[in-house]
């Protein structure tokens, strides 16, 4: 089934992180994209803890969107911050922070980002059909498992 879209704010706080990753778990399973459930939910994960972690003071939401379109899911993350745009930057071996760009580079097809009237949209291109779990697994081991990314 191609052509769906869905789209859905959460509130500019820690909690909507969890939130968001379940909306994606919850929704692709819907979508029988249950081969890009784990990828999909951890590239939210780490797109949307750097809205929680670097958008504050901008507005009280930020919109999650998911498309299906052409053998690609498209997810996107849009708040209202747009001073600092994300860049990819590899982290040094004694860094805490700064691997989540690193991963959604790694797990995704492509992604960027596109400024908006009044903030940013980070977009992520995941392939479907193709099953990713050995990306995640080295992508999660070289950028050490579990951290979040900098600024979006």
């Amino acid at each position: 089934m191609s052509g769906r879209t869905d789209i859905k704010r959460f509130r500019i706080r820690r909690a909507s992180v969890p939130e968001a990753r379940h909306h994606v778990e919850t929704l692709l399973a819907g979508w029988k994209l249950g081969g890009l459930i784990e990828v999909a939910a951890l590239i939210v994960s780490e797109l949307t803890t750097n809205v929680v972690n670097h958008a504050h003071g901008t507005g009280d939401f930020f919109e999650l969107a998911l498309r299906r379109r052409g053998g690609v899911l498209i997810l996107e993350v849009s708040d209202s911050y747009r001073w600092q745009l994300p860049e990819l930057q590899k982290a040094g071996p004694d860094d805490t922070t700064g691997r989540g760009l690193f991963l959604v580079d790694a797990l995704s097809e492509r992604w960027g980002v596109r400024p908006r009237e009044a903030g940013k949209t980070v977009w992520v291109h995941l392939p479907i059909g193709r099953e990713r779990s050995d990306t995640v697994i080295s992508a999660e081991r070289e950028a050490g498992e579990g951290e979040s990314c900098g600024p979006v």
